[in-house]
């Protein structure tokens, strides 16, 4: 399934967490990666994964918010485009 960035969140330990999410985003995939590993290899707008290694996002409000975002960088970036 092809899943779009939706989210990148920064934390104390040097340690970025990537949410990617389906366009009606109601299916999410997140990794982590340290900030040096992504100086290496950036995060792109888009990624394929199985849908055995997906979440169930399980509020609306979550799911509507993800499916916003999906889209709009949908709609600005190439799935390997770097962001």
């Amino acid at each position: 399934m092809h899943l779009w960035l939706v989210e990148r969140e920064y934390d104390t330990r040097q340690t970025v967490s990537l949410t990617y999410a389906s366009e009606d985003g109601e299916r999410y995939y997140r990794r982590q990666a340290s900030v040096e590993l992504l100086s290496r290899n950036p995060a792109t707008a888009g990624i394929e994964r199985p849908e055995s290694e997906l979440g169930l996002v399980e509020d609306e409000e979550t799911v509507e918010r993800y499916a916003s975002e999906a889209r709009r960088v949908a709609d600005r970036h190439d799935p390997d485009e770097e962001i």
